[in-house]
Formats: structure tokens, sequence, C-alpha cells
């Protein structure tokens, strides 16, 4: 019994074998066989030799770029029917050609074995078509910074929406009413004090539409065009009234300020007066006085009032001379002003030039001969009726002993050696100056436009198209002026001008009447004007001009000079004195 029981384990034991091994023996025949039959026996035997990388496969039909130099890509904005995934590479060496790598779905490939599409890229040159498109958008954007249309139209959208509220009767708080209100405050904000489209805010626009649509109904409601004509006519003038206001006032507050002594001038006049006085009087003597009867040397005479002007003439004519032991200035100031300019140039000595300042009163015969005629001039401007400004027309008297002068007003800077201007053959002339008739030039003025023609005594004197010239730098032989007698010319003709209106106030048109046919013309370079207001100059003319000048009421001393210009003056004050450092003068 235990035997059989034994031989059945044995033979179960030996079928689960069988089962077990058959199918491995099966499946190895059929897998040799199938390798052997297919002739892929080197492939299966790479298998173990497959290495994986981490690095990303590069494609062949994209040319690879170094990673210097690299640029960021073009952003492109596609319309319906362009290519898809459409790429500008423009990252060549010269950065002159551009490739467009497409994918379309008409140029896929299939692997037959796989079944799988695989996508193509291809390099296809960018047709010309294309470069436009791209082209386009970049100058539309570039071409719409710099316009104005957008603010514009917002602005008279607000015109348009304040005429409307007009027509609302008086207290009406309706719908309406409310909405234009509140649209004109929003458009307003958004607008701001932009002056171009690149300047307004996103949401200007969207309030424009809004505002729009708010007129739309605003139309419907007030459709009486010509009650609306009417009112925006109103508008429009009321508009022009209050600029033409402005601009008087403007006008108004630029001549008062050039008036105005500034707080800081005020202070060092006081300063320097003060220490003037508490010297002894043979310290207020200034050395060289006999160099100013010599008439071999080079003279040169300034009327101011102005401390930092006459400095600036003074320091500037030195800085530019060549001979500076030969220079000499005749300095002539109001009572007032003489012992602060006086003091200036005690403590400030100009160098080896010989200077000399007097008062009006040291002229005691002037006021004998000519005192009538100087306090004939009831001009309310200080600049047109100041002795000051009508003794360069009695310089003969003046300085008896001289035969040739040359007149800088205060308000120049001397920028080249003036010394040739001794050399100019004067023809029997009396003034030498640069001449302003040339049409075009910044200076340009008519005799016609001084002078008054319609008066027949001055239409049978003068010529109204004769060529006009400046005052401000200019030569005058004193020794024809003696033998022709100007003084006498100037007198009666000022005398002929108070009687009845002939010209312009000021100097300048009684010089051209007294000097008519005695005024040879100087070079331009000479002479530059135009510093004194907006005139437009460019750097290489000014610095090219041997005397620059700020005619006009914007002088470089005051606030309201012109910033541009300033530093041509500035360079010649010396900011760092003690008095004009306790005054608060700084450039």
């Amino acid at each position: 019994m235990k035997q059989s029981v034994r031989y059945q384990r044995i033979l179960i034991l030996c079928l689960l074998s069988i089962s077990v091994l058959a199918p491995i023996f099966l499946v190895s025949n059929e897998l040799s066989n199938f390798s052997s039959s297919s002739g892929d026996k080197e492939f299966v035997g790479d298998l173990p030799g497959i290495k994986f990388k981490t690095d990303s496969p590069k494609l062949n039909a994209v040319q690879q770029e170094l990673g210097e130099g690299l640029k960021e890509p073009v952003l492109v904005v596609y319309k319906d029917g362009d290519s898809i995934n459409s790429l500008v590479d423009s990252n060549t060496e010269g950065g002159t050609s551009n490739r467009v790598i497409e994918r379309k779905v008409s140029e896929t490939d299939y692997d037959v074995n796989g079944g799988n599409q695989l996508i193509q890229m291809k390099n296809v040159s960018a047709p010309s078509e294309r470069k436009e498109q791209l082209q386009q958008p970049t100058e539309k954007r570039e071409a719409r910074r710099g316009t104005d249309e957008k603010v514009k139209e917002g602005k008279d959208q607000v015109i348009r929406a304040k005429a409307y509220l007009t027509f609302a009767p008086p207290g009406s708080n309706s719908h309406l009413v409310k909405e234009l209100k509140l649209r004109i405050k929003e458009l307003e904000r958004s607008l701001g004090d932009a002056t171009k489209d690149a300047d307004l805010p996103r949401s200007a626009l969207q309030r424009m539409k809004s505002m729009e649509a708010t007129l739309g109904k605003a139309s419907r409601v007030y459709h009486d065009c010509s009650s609306m004509a009417t009112k925006l006519r109103a508008m429009t003038y009321n508009t022009e009234e209050q600029i033409r206001a402005q601009k008087n006032q403007a006008i108004y507050l630029v001549e008062l300020a050039s008036r105005t002594t500034p707080k800081g001038l005020h202070c060092l006049s006081m300063r320097l007066t003060d220490s003037y006085f508490s010297l002894q009087p043979e310290k207020r003597e200034f050395p060289n006085q006999h160099k100013l009867n010599d008439p071999d040397l080079y003279h040169f005479v300034v009327f101011s009032d102005n401390i930092l002007a006459s400095a600036v003439v003074v320091n500037s004519t030195i800085f530019s001379s060549s001979e500076k032991e030969k220079l000499v200035f005749h300095m002539i100031s109001d009572a007032i002003n003489l012992p602060a300019i006086r003091m200036w140039f005690l403590l400030n000595p100009p160098d080896q030039a010989t200077i000399n300042i007097q008062s009006v009163e040291d002229f005691e015969w002037l006021a004998t001969m000519y005192g009538s005629a100087l306090n004939m001039q009831n001009s309310r401007d200080r600049r047109y009726s100041s002795p000051l400004n009508h003794l360069r027309f009695y310089l003969p008297e003046m300085f008896p002993a001289l035969n040739k002068v040359v007149l800088l007003d205060h308000d120049v800077v001397v920028q080249r050696d003036l010394k040739g201007l001794w050399q100019v053959d004067m023809n029997g002339k009396v003034n030498g100056a640069v001449e302003t008739c040339r049409e075009g030039d910044i200076s340009f003025s008519k005799m016609n436009t001084l002078i008054n023609f319609s008066d027949p005594i001055v239409a049978g004197r003068f010529d109204p198209e004769a060529c006009t010239w400046a005052f401000g730098m200019n030569m005058f032989d004193l020794r024809e002026w003696r033998r022709k007698d100007l003084t006498a010319v100037y007198t009666k003709y000022l005398e002929m001008g108070m009687k009845r209106e002939l010209w312009k106030g000021g100097t300048l048109p009684l010089g051209l009447v007294t000097f008519y046919n005695q005024t040879v013309a100087l070079d331009h370079r000479w002479h530059i004007l135009g510093l004194g207001y907006e005139s437009g100059l460019g750097r290489g003319e000014i610095e090219r001009g041997a005397v620059i000048h700020y005619d006009g009421v914007m002088k470089p001393w005051l606030e309201i000079g012109i910033g541009k210009y300033k530093g041509y003056w500035n360079r010649y004050v010396k900011y760092d004195h003690p008095y004009l450092q306790q005054c608060n003068i700084h450039e």
C-alpha cells in the first residue's frame, strides 16, 4: 500500500515537471527560429550597448546658433491663412538675411512601416511680400508715436460736451446732464497734460468711446445745429479773448521783470556802497589815471548802472585782448550806483588795464548846455528816458582829447580781441556799425518800422529803404564827429520829435537819423545780436562773434534770461566772491 502511494506521487511530480518545462522549451525554440529567419541578429545583439543621451538631438534643417550675440525674437502677428508655426530667424552673423521656417500639413511625410506622421522642417527664403507685411506694423506704430490726433479728438469731445451742457435748463439734474458731467470729468483726467497720442493712458481710448456714445445721446436730444454752431462760435470768441488777455499779461510781466532790480543785485549794491564810504578818500582813487587822455591807446566807453553787467564787459574785454596794458575803460554811471561800481573795481582791479568811473553829475557843463534836451525824454520806460542812454550822443564833448573810441553797451560779452577796430578805414564817416538790413537775419529791421515816413519833413530827408544798423558795439571817429557837429544834429531831431511823433522811443531811431549817411558797415561777425530773446541763434554763430549782445528784455542777470545763452555771460562773473555769496547770487 505504501509502495503504491509513493509511485503515485512520483508520477504526479513528473507530470508537473513536464507541464512546466515543455512550454519553456517550445517558446525558446520558436524564438530561435524567429531570430534566425528575420536576419536582425545584429539589432538584437546591439540592444545592450544602446546609450541614452540627455541632450536633445539637433535638427538638421535648422542652422545651429552660437550662444553669444543672441537677439530677441521678432514679434509677428499672423492673420488667418498664414502658414502655422512660422518662425523668423534674423540672427545671422551679418544681420542682413532672414529665414522663415515653416511647418505645413501638406508637406508632411509618412513612415510606411510605423505609420507615424513625421513633420518635416524645411528652410525657405522669405518672399518680399512677407517682409513688407512684417515691416508695416512697426512703421505704423512709429508713425502713431508722433501724432496727436487722439489728443485733439478727446479735447474736441470735451468742448462739444460742455457746449451741450449749456443747452440744459438752469438747475437741471437729468440723467443726461449727470452723464455728460461724468464723461467730461473722466476724459479730462485721462487727457491730463498729454500733447501726443503716445502720452495717453490706456483708459483714454475707452473713455473717448464712452464720451462719443454720450454725445450721440445728446445730439438726439439737442438736435438744433444752428444753436450749437452759435454756441461754439461764442465759446471760440471767449477763448480767443482769454488768450489775448493772457498774452498781454505775459508781455507786461516780462517788461516789469526786465525793469526790476533783482534782490541779489540790490543787496550787492548796498554792501559795496557801505564798504566804499568806509574807505579813506585817498584809497578811493584808481591807478594809471595819466593814460585816460592818451589817444594812442584803445579807449572803451561803457554807460551802466549795473555792477555785474559792467564787470562782465570789462572782464571779457581784458580776457580777449592781447595787449591788456593798452586798454582804457571810461565807465559812466549815475550818482546812486557810482559808489558801488567804484568799490567793486577797487576790490577787483582790471589786471593791467586802466579804468576810470565817473558820474553823470561830474560833467557839469553837460547839464548847462544840454540839460533841457536830456530832460525832454518823457517816456515811462527808464531805458528810453535815462540820461545814461542819451549820453552816447555827447561823446566828443565828454572826451575832447580822444580821436577814436569804441562804445560798448553793458549787456554785451567780448569774445575776440577788438584792437582790429582801430584799423578799420572809416572813409570819412563817423560811425562804424554792423548793419541789420539783410533779409533773413535775426535782427532784421527797416527804417520805415522805426521812423514815421508819413510826416512830410521825414519823407523828404530820409530814404525808407536805407539800411539800418545796431547800437551795442560801435566805433566812433570823434574828429569827424566834431567837424560835422553831429551833436547839434541830434539835439535838433530830438526837439522835433518832442513836438510831433516822428519815430519810436529809444536811442536807435535818433541814432539812425543823426548818423544818416555817416555810417560805415562792419563785418557782421564783429557784433552778434539776438541773445536777449528767443532768436534761435546757433552755438557756432555765437562763438564766431567778436561781441555778442543780449539785446532785448531777457538779460542774463535776470531770472527771465534764456538759459542756453547765460553760459557765455556767467563765465566772466566771479560767483565765488564773498560779496556775491553773501547776497545769494549764484549761476
